[in-house]
């Protein structure tokens, strides 16, 4: 792995203020009680202001003001004209934009692309406080109110959107966002690196036009320099190795199936199919997002860059990942956890359900397909140490107003990847795969989960602390390699419930959401309900599943809806698939071909349930409970020639008759309209959103967060 500079060892301006600020300021009232004058940084949000490390935005606000720099925020702005934007005055280095924690376009809409009437990071719960495509406008807006002032953007948003990508709102390839946007730098993945280096880069009078070397950073440049090497992998054909050719500009050429080693493959960029290509051919696009995939690894990835019309956006490698003692620092800055106070008593979804939360970890090396956390967190997982997490709980027991002595969770994108890593790290530095678990663990994986179990312990023997629950969704095929994990689990972080994630039972849709088979879900459930027998409690899994996802069949669906009838679920809340920008799900539903393997024009063409009507159906079979759905999915079966689950029977799927008053909207519209969506996690925690997922019959109705 390429080494990184401590993130704290910039020295400090000269300007820095002496103390931290209770609150990051929003207003110029509270710069001048801080005696300010300016600001250096101005952050602009999506989300509204909550001051605790499961916030984006308060996590980057204190990180650069502990860099020794002046950083207001200004949140959820009235994005119609430039006047918000001068609120806090010109900030004399870069204004920071993001959307927020969530990705804007997936927080107004659900799957079936209805607008949704709540926010969960708005005060009061309400929607329509950002606006679509909410880095865009920001960033505009922005430009307008002080046109000379570098424009920096990150956050899940633009991460997701770095290069052309599908836009399934639009039905269309999009460009990448950092033109759309007209920004100058556009950062991606985690990104205290990136800024604190932009920050003191800036600071130290360069132009942000100089900007270009950054790792974890997206910029737009005009040509190649002439000391790189370019690797074009702009078509798919079978050409044989070429020969190095110059370009006109004195930068080399070769084609992408020549070998580059050494320390000219330090100086190569790999070109990609361009906006054009992508936006033109399908193939092609799964081709680039299969490259884009393949160069994530922060030990081997190589720059990438694509064309769009004249210019090019150049992509540096990721991130170097953090170290225990800097993400400690960064959980541990002076965080007054609650919201500012000039919401008053207002309540903030997502702030009431994580509150008493601990982060614990980022990244996942789970590679899944829908997922977006590991093209914005990465696959390498970066833990807090022990003592850093026990003393946040601490905190937590002793300043967070109302708290009762239940920590909700200590987690992160996932529950149980928490010190697991690569047994070599030469062998991680080296590996392109993009999943560590699928299609079955990595003997270099090591799955040992002492030091997790240690930590849980210790948490609830915390004086003050009655008791810790597990809410990050728990990864079931790595914890069956730890029965003792398992029974720690079950015998005391389990209230009542715990929800795990096979997503699918059937080949076809596992094998293109790189998830494990049921059997290993078996595993899991013999050794929960084994532990939690053992500890004399009732507790039950719940299962989550998605609809519609590329690879599935009506006939997988009708196979997922009898195993939760034999199995006594019923569906509560219903989830179908969403195309985010980048994944490589996306890439399938947009192409129709499978970028898990090579791309070629004749390879593996992948089955997409498109268009409303289907998509409804295969959330029906999830529900095949509700009366609703009943007229639908009646006519699926028999169109299927599956008539015969058709009836009253135990072995049966839906009754031959209708209740009177139900199935006059169809094909489970009810459920389409009442049921929220949030796709998983999103870079940074999206813990407020209301989850889909599935409860035994007859249990009360569950809610939850996601994973």
């Amino acid at each position: 792995m390429h080494a990184a500079r401590d993130l704290f060892s910039y020295p400090r301006p000269a300007s820095a203020p002496a103390a931290p600020a209770p609150y990051l300021p929003m207003t110029r009232a509270e710069m001048t009680a801080l005696g300010w004058d300016e600001c250096d940084i101005v952050l602009v949000t999506g989300d509204a202001y909550v001051d605790l490390p499961s916030f984006g935005m308060a996590i980057i606000g204190r990180f650069l003001e502990a860099q020794g720099l002046r950083v207001g925020i200004i949140a959820q702005p009235d994005w119609h004209d430039a006047g918000p934007l001068r609120a806090l005055g010109r900030p004399r280095l870069f204004f920071g934009v993001t959307a927020g924690n969530m990705d804007s376009m997936v927080n107004r809409y659900t799957s079936d692309r209805r607008i949704r009437s709540d926010d969960a990071y708005t005060p009061g719960g309400t929607g329509g406080h950002r606006p679509d495509r909410a880095v865009i406008v920001y960033a505009q807006r922005a430009r307008e109110a002080f046109g000379d002032v570098p424009i920096v953007i990150g956050g899940i948003e633009a991460s997701l959107r770095r290069i052309a990508h599908f836009d399934y709102w639009s039905e269309k390839v999009r460009r990448s966002i950092l033109l759309d946007a007209k920004a100058d730098i556009l950062v991606f993945g985690n990104g205290e690196r990136q800024l604190a280096e932009i920050a003191h880069r800036l600071d130290a009078g360069e132009d942000v036009r100089a900007l270009t070397d950054i790792r974890g950073t997206a910029v737009v440049r005009r040509g190649i320099p002439a000391d790189w090497v370019e690797v074009d992998s702009t078509s798919i054909d079978e050409a044989p190795p070429v020969e190095p050719a110059t370009a006109a500009d004195g930068h080399r050429v070769v084609h992408a199936q020549r070998e580059v080693a050494g320390a000219e493959r330090t100086r190569s960029v790999l070109r990609i199919p361009g906006y054009r290509e992508v936006l033109e051919d399908p193939t092609l696009y799964a081709h680039a997002s299969r490259i884009l995939h393949l160069e994530s690894n922060p030990g081997n990835a190589r720059a990438l860059v694509q064309r769009h019309g004249d210019v090019d956006v150049w992509l540096n490698p990721p991130p170097i990942p953090l170290t225990t003692r800097e993400l400690d620092t960064i959980h541990e800055l002076p965080y007054q956890r609650r919201p500012h106070p000039a919401y008053g008593t207002a309540k903030i979804p997502a702030y009431e359900m994580i509150r008493f939360s601990i982060a614990i970890q980022r990244g996942c090396f789970g590679g899944c397909t829908f997922c977006s956390i590991t093209e914005h967190e990465g696959r390498i997982i970066q833990s807090r140490s022990e003592k850093s997490v026990l003393r946040e709980i601490e905190r937590v027991r002793d300043t967070a107003p109302g708290f009762t002595g239940i920590i909700s969770d200590l987690g992160g994108p996932t529950a149980n990847m928490y010190r697991l890593a690569c047994r070599s790290r030469s062998i991680e530095a080296a590996c392109r795969r993009p999943s560590c678990v699928y299609p079955r663990i990595c003997p270099n994986m090591s799955t040992d989960h002492s030091a997790l179990v240690r930590l849980y312990r210790k948490a609830r023997e915390l004086p003050g602390v009655r008791k810790v629950l597990i809410a990050s969704g728990v990864r079931y095929d790595l914890a069956a390699e730890s029965p003792e994990y398992v029974k720690e689990l079950a015998t005391h972080h389990t209230g009542g419930y715990l929800k795990i994630a096979p997503e699918a039972i059937s080949e076809g849709p596992l094998t293109k959401m790189m998830k494990p088979g049921i059997g290993t879900y078996y595993r899991f459930r013999e050794l929960f309900d084994k532990y939690s027998a053992e500890a004399g409690k009732k507790q039950y899994l719940i299962p989550y599943f998605i609809a519609a996802h590329p690879g599935t069949s009506d006939e997988d669906m009708l196979e997922l809806a009898l195993w939760l009838k034999t199995n006594g679920y019923r569906a509560d809340q219903v989830q179908a698939f969403l195309p985010t920008p980048m994944s490589s799900a996306t890439a399938m539903y947009y192409s129709g071909r499978n970028p898990l393997r090579r791309v070629t024009r004749t390879s593996e063409r992948v089955r997409i349930p498109k268009g409303l009507k289907v998509r409804r159906l295969h959330k029906a079979f999830l529900r095949y409970h509700d009366p609703e759905n009943w007229p639908a999915l009646r006519e699926a079966l028999r169109r299927m020639g599956r008539a015969d689950l058709i009836g009253s029977g135990r072995h049966q799927l839906v009754p031959a008759t209708q209740p009177a008053g139900t199935g006059t909207r169809g094909e489970g519209r009810r459920s389409a309209r009442s049921t929220p969506f949030r796709t998983q996690h999103t870079g940074l925690p999206d813990a407020a959103s209301p989850t889909p997922g599935t409860r035994p019959a007859r249990n009360p109705r569950l809610r939850g967060r996601t994973r």
